[in-house]
Order: structure tokens, then sequence, then C-alpha cells
């Protein structure tokens, strides 16, 4: 395990210049202190998680201290937000730090949010609020541990500096790692500016970086494009499965990766809702729970239209084409084995269908009608369950095609499928009451329960003694939070 001052820097994205970023030097915090850490992201970084504790930790993570190696930079780059075209936008609070390589090789950006004012900034100040660090912290990590392709978070540090949002409150920065922090929007900047060029150069960047494999195929860039599609057909397939709500799929928040990126009125559903709108600001419903699946192929076909430089009109739309099936496959993968199936048939998805509209028209909870359904054999486990339904008759019926396909699946024991179902089907969600409970304590001083919700999220999947509350359905208040982008 290392010491902070042991990392190796690599600041590849840096060195592209001053046409892709623009050097800046972090505005120190007041006061930095510790609000929590995740050894699983130091851990990337092969670090020591004792160094955590130590003042020169929160020193480097609140804009006091560098690394002589680093090279702070604030990215530039457009997208479309709401579906209207911004020319210019770029890392308006964030530094990319520059980029760390571990023993095993893999290289993670080191991102700060919350720095200060840069370039990009738009009239904003730059800054983060304890908050909104706190609920990317948990969304980071807790979506990494279900399983979900996602940035990485290393810590969160609070202190005494006063932010104006709606009130007063107290400046944080968040460290999120990922491999890379390049976007749809970096392509898209390019493109319409008519910098070919540099667009060319960021290309082969990301090809060369993070696509390798695709410098084999005879066309390497619609290779790489594919991928991409496939990425995001896999990471949306998996909130849909989970029920997380991004809340802000704009194309600068498009990760060219495939993970989640860019956390801000995020919110995982309570009680099943397929027109659940997270973000209060979004008043057309564009980025509903629903319309993420078509959001994400609106998305990536902006991305194409970037790309038509590269690729031609005709291959680029052959592999958009790729995207709904893609989806579709994966989704129904998973919401087989959340059912504790491991075998296909062709009705199988109208099960999921007829299932989710029940439980949409009785507001049932989600996450725990599943872990549930794994908790007993299908008979007991459908018939505990049944009360959680107003259409009790549309419910027998399902139970009974349910039941029987259970059957049909296998004959593994009582067990078996138990260990199965509770392998993806988790008891621990970031619930956004939650979250709420840990922010309270933690903006009058105490971090206690951030630490704790993070510590059990980390393990969703996992039964922990003594943790029962958090695997609750909400208060009614809690099901009625009002989450805006500077959440």
């Amino acid at each position: 395990m290392k010491a902070l001052d042991e990392l190796t820097f690599d600041n590849r994205f840096a060195r592209l210049g001053d046409a892709f970023s623009t050097h800046v030097l972090p505005e120190p915090l007041d006061e930095p202190r510790l609000v929590v850490a995740s050894n699983a992201a130091m851990a990337l970084l092969d670090l020591d998680p004792a160094v955590a504790d130590t003042p020169v930790f929160a020193e480097l993570f609140s804009g006091h201290k560098l690394w002589a190696e680093a090279e702070p930079r604030a990215m530039v780059y457009s997208g479309h937000q709401f579906g209207g075209y911004s020319p210019q936008l770029g890392d308006g609070r964030g530094l990319l730090l520059g980029e760390v390589y571990n023993a095993a090789g893999e290289h993670w950006d080191l991102h700060l949010k919350g720095a200060g004012m840069t370039p990009y900034s738009r009239m904003g100040d730059g800054r983060a609020v304890l908050r909104s660090s706190i609920r990317e912290f948990l969304a980071s990590e807790a979506l990494h541990a279900l399983g979900i392709p996602s940035s990485r978070a290393l810590c969160v540090i609070g202190s005494s500096t006063p932010v104006w949002r709606e009130k007063q409150e107290r400046g944080a920065m968040v460290l999120r790692l990922a491999p890379s922090h390049v976007r749809f929007g970096h392509f898209e900047y390019f493109y319409y500016t008519k910098k070919p060029e540099q667009q060319a150069e960021l290309a082969e960047h990301v090809l060369n970086l993070h696509y390798p494999e695709c410098r084999e195929q005879p066309e390497p860039y619609l290779a790489m494009f594919r991928e991409i599609v496939e990425r995001n057909a896999e990471m949306i397939a998996k909130w849909q499965a989970y029920g997380f709500c991004h809340g802000v799929m704009n194309t600068d928040n498009m990760s060219i990766l495939g993970i989640t990126f860019d956390f801000g009125p995020f919110a995982f559903l309570d009680d099943f809702d397929a027109h659940f709108i997270c973000n209060h600001s979004d008043h057309e419903g564009r980025y509903s729970f629903s319309n993420q699946v078509p959001i994400g192929q609106w998305n990536l076909s902006a991305l194409a239209q970037a790309l038509t430089p590269f690729i031609s009109v005709d291959a680029l739309k052959e592999a958009l084409g790729l995207y709904l099936p893609l989806y579709q496959a994966h989704y129904l993968d998973l919401m087989r084995r959340r059912l504790g199936l491991t075998t296909a048939e062709d009705d199988d998805q109208k099960l999921v269908e007829r299932l989710l509209k029940l439980m949409q028209n009785s507001g049932v909870d989600y996450t725990l009608f599943f872990r549930r359904l794994g908790d007993e054999s299908a008979a007991l486990a459908v018939a505990k369950l049944r009360d959680d339904f107003v259409d009790l008759a549309g419910f027998d019926a399902w139970a009974e095609l349910y039941t029987a396909r259970v059957a049909r699946d296998g004959d593994d024991t009582e067990e078996q499928r138990r260990g199965r179902m509770h392998a993806v089907n988790p008891l621990y969600i970031l619930r956004n009451y939650l979250a709420q409970n840990a922010i309270a304590a933690a903006e009058s001083g105490d971090y206690s329960e951030v630490r704790r919700l993070h510590e059990v999220l980390s393990k969703p999947f996992e039964e922990q003694a003594g943790m029962e509350q958090y695997a609750q359905r909400p208060p009614d208040w809690g099901k009625h939070l009002e989450i805006s982008c500077s959440s």
C-alpha cells in the first residue's frame, strides 16, 4: 500500500494542450475536514486507508496542497441540455488534477469537484455544497456495489466556507475517480466549432487509451462507436432493472466510457412508478424514469452526428440500430435473474411487464418486492406479497403464471434459489430519505451517519445485523423530497 506522496502521475489528457483544457489552480476551502472516505476507492490508487485520517489528506483534497506532478486542468466541452444545444460548457466547478496509475497498470483520473471558478463557470461560483457532495459520493459507491458501471468517489472534504444557494450553506469538495472524464460533449464541442484537427486528436486519444482493441478492426472508429453503443445499452438496462433515475441525461453528462456520470438530482425508485421524475426542474418529464431508454438513444445519435467526419452516416445508423435490441436483451436477462429464473422463455417479457403494471397501480415498493420474492419458495413468497396489491385478482393471475414458470425453470433447491435471488436483489439501496438524514446530520457536524450509510450500501445484497432501519419503506415525507441540480 502507498502513502499519498507515493502516487505516480501520468497526465495524458493534460498533454493534449490548451485547446482541450485550461490550467487552473483549485481555490482552497476554509478549515477543511474529512467527512467520509471510501476504502474501496482508495484501493484503486493502492492507497493505505489509514492516510484518510491524516491532516495532509484533507489538505490535498480541499485545494490547500498539490502534488508536484499534478497538472490541474478545467476541461472544455459543449452539449445538448434538455434537448437544446449549448455551444460551450466545460468544467465550471471541477478540475482534473491529473492521472494516477496503479500497480495493476490502470490509469485513474483524479477529478476534484467544487474546486472554485474556472473560465467555464458561466456566472457560477465554482463551488459545491456539502449536500450535493455527499449525494455524489454515496451514489457513486452505491451504484458500483450494485454492479452498475459508475465513476467512483474517493472522499468528501467539508469546510467552513460559506456558499450561497437557496440559502447559505457550507462548501465541500468531492474527489471522484474514472478512467476518463471525456464526455459526448467533448466531441460535440470540436465538431460544432469546426476544429477538425483537434477533433481528430481527441478521437485518437480516446481510441488509443480507452478502446485499443478497436484498433484491430477494419474501421477502428466505427468499432469504437459500436462499443460505446453497447456499453450505454447495458448501463441503462441496469438503471432500469434496479430503478435508478439519473435526472439530467444531457449529452455533457454522458461518459464516453458508458459509465454513470455527473450525479445531480438522481433518485432510486421507492414505489414503482414508470413515469417518475426525480428532478423538480424537469417540468416536461424529459428525463423521467421510462424516458431514460429513448433518451439514451437520442444522446448516442447526438454523438453519432459529431462523429460523421470519421464514420459514414449509413454505418452510424446501423450501429445505432443495435442499441434497442442490446438494451432489451440486457434488461430482460437482468429481470429474469431478479425473478429467480435461469432459463429463457418467449413469454418472459410479458411476465415482467404484467408485474410492473400491477406494481405501478398499487404503489408497491420496487426494491423490497424483489428481495422478499426470493425469501421463500415461489408459492409462499407470492402468498405473503399478495396483500401489497390493490388488484388482487390481477396479482393472483400473475402469481399463478409465475409459480408455474418457476416450476418449469429447474429443480434447484429452495436454498439455492434464495442464494441466487439474494445475490441480485439488494436489501439496501440509496433511498433519498436515507441520504437526506445523513446530510442533515453532516450539516450539523456529525459525519457518523454518512459513514454508516456508506458502509451499509457497500454490501447491498448482504443482510447486515443491526441495520434493519436501512431496509424499510420510506416514511411519507421521504417519498416527496424535491431534488434539484444543485442537490
